[in-house]
């Protein structure tokens, strides 16, 4: 049998265009993650010595980030770290419960109440800015631990402002598992709670750590809210404390910048490797369904 000859026009008409494509996402993608950390490693303190990718690396910009006490990144690190993982815990937790409520249980208000969620989350939290800075600043002349400058203060606006997106999220997860389960379950004598928490958090895993993550990510990049909540230096997080390194108008050093966000990316990263095996199939159940 004949071979027939390499047609290049049939084959990128076909195929070819998508590989082109392909490797202008990949460049697009890769080029500004390469040039932060080659500005990570520029000892210039300036972004244009940089334009040369890795001409120059040098780790000192990494040390200077732990040896400044007027900018405790380390602090602002494990501050972010905190804040992140009870968010992400909290938002997880009291989604599912408000997720398996509106999925399993018929109660009046129920429709409204998801039509709510629903309008709720098509606002951004950061419109809130100035409610939420005059209701902190209230709440810290009754109960200082909840008002401005306290991170618990900044977890429950977190909560409140990620409740709605996450728990129609979960809600048409929920909905995909079978409610045959539920009622086999209820003839053994199980409660609501047993059902809750004994067997559908094992069911719908994919979609807990799809939202834990994706409040993971919000909770520690976020600078608006925590900018306004957070008034201590102590107590900012890194979105916050790195903004400093850039804000001074005689003293900014995009190097030692660039070296922070490195390393603030290190635990999204992690994490988001860890739970890549949920991601896909969590995001696409809930919104089949």
């Amino acid at each position: 049998m004949k071979k027939r000859p390499f047609n290049f026009v049939r084959w990128f008409t076909d195929t070819g265009w998508r590989h082109l494509v392909g490797v202008v996402l990949v460049v697009v993608a890769v080029f500004p993650l390469l040039y932060v950390v080659s500005a990570s490693l520029n000892p210039g303190g300036s972004l244009v010595g940089s334009n040369a990718l890795f001409s120059t690396m040098d780790l000192q910009n990494y040390v200077a980030l732990f040896t400044n006490p007027d900018q405790p990144y380390a602090l602002w690190f494990l501050n972010s770290m905190v804040i992140g993982v009870v968010t992400g815990v909290c938002t997880v937790f009291l989604g599912a419960m408000a997720a398996y409520a509106f999925s399993r249980m018929r109660f009046r208000g129920r429709r409204i109440g998801l039509l709510s969620l629903m309008l709720i989350q098509m606002f951004p939290q950061f419109l809130a800015v100035v409610a939420i800075f005059l209701l902190l600043s209230a709440i810290s002349d009754v109960f200082p631990a909840l008002g401005l400058g306290s991170q618990l203060g900044l977890i429950l606006v977190y909560l409140g402002g990620a409740l709605g997106v996450n728990t129609y999220l979960m809600y048409g997860f929920f909905n995909t598992v079978p409610v045959s389960i539920d009622e086999a379950a209820k003839l053994d004598g199980a409660s609501h709670a047993q059902i809750f928490f004994s067997i559908i958090l094992r069911l719908v895993a994919p979609i807990l750590a799809v939202v834990g993550l994706l409040s993971f990510i919000a909770s520690t990049g976020e600078y608006v809210i925590a900018s306004v909540v957070l008034t201590d230096p102590s107590s900012q997080t890194l979105a916050v404390g790195l903004y400093t390194f850039v804000s001074q108008q005689f003293s900014n050093n995009w190097s030692i910048f660039a070296a922070g966000a490195v390393l603030a990316a290190l635990p999204v990263v992690a994490l988001f490797l860890a739970l890549q095996k949920y991601i896909v199939g969590g995001l696409t159940a809930g919104s089949v369904k």
